[in-house]
Formats: structure tokens, C-alpha cells, sequence
């Protein structure tokens, strides 16, 4: 897959309280599915999502807006903050890269 953009900054993860609750484009929060929280991306944009300290990345789809704290980029499910080994930091350092179809 082609990259159309990429971009830096820090990735959050979902509380477990948003566990069913409805998300910005209709479907319920599942904490595991790969999916993110976006403010921009389109809904069903592919991200490759990797974490700049240990490399560990993940492919997500876009379903959500936020995150909601202007420092950050993206908001991940927790399966995603899992794959990236980001669950102890909570917050970390990402780099997001937009997959054309």
C-alpha cells in the first residue's frame, strides 16, 4: 500500500468506560478491534500507527473523532495500544502514516 501522508505526534488510548459506547460514525467502541480516533481522517481510513521508541506498529481503521487534548493525534483501541507495547506509558511519541487503497 502507498503512503499519502504522514504525521508526528503523540497517541492516547481509550479509557475502558467507552467500551459499547457509540462512536462518531455510528459503530460501538470495541476495545478489541484495530481501530483509532481521528479528527480529521475520513471514517475507514487505513493508518499504519508506529510507536518511535520501540518501532512497534499496527494498522488501524479510522472510526471516531478526537482525541479531544489538543497534544495529541490520534486516539487507539486498546488492542492497538497493546500491539504498539503502549498501554504502561499510556501516551507516546507516534508517527502516522495515511495508506491509500
Amino acid at each position: 500500500m502507498a503512503i499519502e501522508s504522514t504525521h508526528y505526534g503523540l497517541a492516547s488510548y481509550y479509557a475502558d468506560s467507552f467500551q459499547g459506547k457509540k462512536t462518531a460514525s455510528g459503530v460501538p467502541y470495541d476495545s478489541a478491534a484495530l481501530t483509532a480516533a481521528h479528527r480529521e481522517f475520513p471514517f475507514g481510513t487505513k493508518v499504519r500507527v508506529t510507536n518511535t521508541v520501540n518501532e512497534k506498529e499496527v494498522l488501524v481503521t479510522i472510526n471516531d473523532r478526537g482525541p479531544f487534548n489538543k497534544k495529541r493525534i490520534i486516539d487507539l483501541s486498546k488492542k492497538a495500544a497493546k500491539e504498539l507495547a503502549m498501554i504502561n506509558e499510556g501516551v507516546v511519541k507516534v508517527q502516522v502514516e495515511v495508506l491509500a487503497d
